[in-house]
Parts: C-alpha cells; sequence; structure tokens
C-alpha cells in the first residue's frame, strides 16, 4: 500500500535496516487511507549542515528535516507523495546515546516524527505541540518504545 524509499548515503554501521526504517514510516502513515509515498534519506553532517543553513537559515546540523511536497493525489500512480524526510545519522546516533536511549527507540521516534510532518502536524504551537507528541507516543507504544518524552 505505501511505498518507502530509502536513501542511505553514509557507511556508519549504526544506522538501523531499510526494513527497520521502512516499517516505523509506515507505522506512521497507518491511518492514511490513500496509498501513500515518501522518501528517508540518511545523511552525514555536512549534507544535513548545507540543507539546514539553507532551507532553515541555522548553522550546524540537526536531527531530522522534513520537505512535505504539496502535490494532490497521482490518478496515474494512484498514490500520494508526501515528500522527503533527511535525517542525519550521526546526529541521531549521538542524541541516543546522551539521551540513554536505544537507538532502535530513538531512531524509531525520529523516523516517526518526520513522516508525522509531512501529515501536517507541527509542535511551532503549544497546543500543536502537545498533539504531534501524544500521536508518537501513541504510534510508538503499538511498536514496542517506550514514550520518548519522559525523562525531557
Amino acid at each position: 500500500m505505501h511505498r518507502i524509499i530509502v536513501q542511505n548515503t553514509v557507511s556508519c554501521q549504526m544506522v538501523p535496516s531499510s526494513q527497520q526504517l521502512k516499517k516505523w514510516a509506515k507505522a506512521a502513515l497507518e491511518n492514511e487511507k490513500n496509498p501513500c509515498e515518501l522518501t528517508l534519506r540518511i545523511v552525514d553532517p555536512a549534507e544535513m549542515t548545507d540543507l539546514n543553513s539553507h532551507y532553515r537559515k541555522k548553522k550546524g546540523p540537526t536531527n531530522v528535516l522534513s520537505f512535505p511536497f504539496d502535490e494532490p493525489f497521482d490518478e496515474t500512480s494512484k498514490r500520494t507523495y508526501l515528500g522527503d524526510i533527511v535525517i542525519c545519522a550521526e546526529i541521531v546516533n549521538n542524541e541516543a546515546l546522551t539521551q540513554q536511549k536505544t537507538n532502535d527507540a530513538h531512531w524509531a521516534h525520529i523516523v516517526i516524527h518526520g513522516s508525522l510532518h509531512l501529515l501536517g502536524f507541527d509542535h511551532i504551537e503549544d497546543a500543536d505541540a502537545e498533539k504531534m507528541e501524544k500521536k508518537e507516543i501513541q504510534i510508538l507504544k503499538i511498536l514496542g518504545f517506550a514514550n520518548p518524552y519522559i525523562g525531557d
């Protein structure tokens, strides 16, 4: 039903398998009625720094960026392209270590977080952040992961 494309540009051994990454993204898309497609791109700090600078006007790398694609449902492919999620492997792995979380738990959270952004969720306003966090916690629980916000 949903199609997830994984582009891994790093040779880091601590990047989850494409199968795991797809599973986590699909969990975030579970309630979408139409088939959806998105791309997960795993990058190094240099590429993430360039993207963060260009699109957010911020210095340095960040853990995840989402780039929604604002196009209607494609009748030809019968699929909606949601957009791209770019994840910096080094940042995510360092965060997992610092936050004393397993890599899988943190990676799952980041993939779900990015996927929800493509579905229109955001965390700019407190009420929206609460709604997004609640959805993340719910999806992570289904996948067997703990609440990522406990201890924050």
